[in-house]
């Protein structure tokens, strides 16, 4: 005999589904398709040769230092990136009007903004789009007027296209870069909501604000489903955190804190986290070009085993460690992964232990192999017979894979 009414279990179910229903539209659950980079690219330099030219650089740099590259990925994972170069090299570019562009007289910039928006639409790659300069007093007006010209010359919105808000230090900045994206969509005659962001954080107030919250998390909240992204600001970071130039870096104590701040914030709700960029370009001596590569291999690999999937390219050289470390990186997931994924669809115990979350993980990291990439399904089903793309999607939605 059960002791509590049937109203009472009633009302808190009426309470519950109301929770049920405010988390499912906060945290939907992840994106695919994320692309394993975002190449920055001055607006005043940008033309739609930029992939060939950046693949043409690339080629030549790994020819040079082909050796390298096999010690680091194996010859089997540098064949395939360099092949993967030549076909198409760049998933995702923002042409920049902020700190890789400067301040040039308003005539310049106008022009330039047109131009860009006309390269953006004549591009063939999935994402695309611009960083405006930041949505404060001193730099406001030129943003906007940048981003309506870009819009003009594109004649709309691209496919793929988002722009980037720099330097975020308030959540109340996010509802002007929304209010900005409802009055640009009025004013070009564009569908409500065709117009996203992504938010750079650059600014330990992004992080932790004076009462102790959250600041990225609450902007993901207030973005009206607009933000798309969080992209991680090195080196204005580490610099406000007082950290000394020669140690600021993408493996920085303090750059952990805040990517991880980011993750957190992020997580299940389809906003994507990228990481930031080294300033250490693969130019110069031969050692200095040797040193460059192993260096960003090395923080490639790293970020990828932390669960950031994106980085930013600052140069055509970054491709080849970009492409070499993420597919070596998802091609060791698969090996790890197939045996404990065939355990888990048979039912089949072993020495770890794999809970349907755990299955997901797995799930995930080999769909994102496949999505980059780094192999394809035929590879995944030749270890796993019964993990075809759907079942490995089922897993990924926690949804029986049977």
């Amino acid at each position: 005999m059960t002791r509590l009414t049937t109203a009472a279990v009633e009302e808190l179910g009426d309470s519950v589904r109301r929770v049920d229903g405010d988390l499912a539209r906060r945290y939907p659950g992840d994106r695919p398709g994320q692309p394993i980079h975002t190449a920055y690219v001055s607006a005043a330099d940008a033309d739609s040769t930029v992939p060939q030219r950046w693949a043409a650089v690339a080629l030549d740099l790994a020819d040079r230092h082909r050796e390298l590259l096999t010690e680091l990925a194996g010859p089997e994972v540098v064949a395939a990136a360099l092949g993967r170069i030549g076909r198409d090299p760049i998933q995702d570019l923002r042409l920049d009007f902020e700190d890789g562009y400067g301040t040039r007289a308003d005539a310049a910039e106008d022009h330039d903004a047109v131009r860009a928006g006309r390269v953006l639409a004549q591009l063939a790659i999935p994402g695309r789009g611009v960083r405006i300069k930041g949505l404060t007093g001193a730099e406001f007006a030129r943003a906007t007027r940048t981003l309506d010209l870009v819009l003009e010359g594109a004649g709309g919105v691209p496919p793929g296209f988002v722009f980037t808000v720099p330097k975020l230090r308030s959540a109340d900045q996010v509802d002007i870069a929304v209010r900005l994206c409802e009055l640009l969509e009025a004013a070009h005659g564009l569908p409500s909501g065709a117009l996203r962001f992504e938010l750079q954080i650059e600014s330990p107030q992004a992080v932790v604000a004076a009462d102790g919250t959250a600041p990225v998390a609450v902007a993901i909240a207030r973005s009206a489903g607009r933000c798309s992204g969080l992209h991680y600001g090195t080196y204005d970071y580490s610099a406000a955190c007082g950290v000394a130039p020669q140690f600021q870096s993408l493996e920085h104590p303090a750059a952990d804190h805040a990517k991880s701040v980011m993750q957190a914030a992020a997580a299940q709700t389809g906003v994507w986290v990228c990481d930031g960029s080294t300033q250490v370009l693969p130019i110069g001596t031969d050692t200095e070009v040797r040193a460059a590569l192993t260096r960003h291999y090395r923080l490639v690999t790293r970020a990828l085993e932390r669960g950031y999937y994106q980085g930013w390219d600052m140069h055509p050289g970054h491709l080849v460690t970009r492409w070499a470390a993420t597919y070596a990186f998802f091609r060791g997931a698969l090996t790890a992964a197939a045996p404990r994924i065939d355990r888990y669809l048979r039912g089949l115990g072993g020495p770890v232990v794999d809970e349907p979350a755990t299955a997901q993980a797995l799930a995930t990291v080999v769909l994102r192999g496949i999505d980059c990439g780094a192999f394809d399904p035929a590879e995944v089903t030749a270890l796993v017979p019964a993990a075809g793309v759907d079942v490995l999607t089922r897993l990924r939605n926690r949804e029986r894979p049977w």
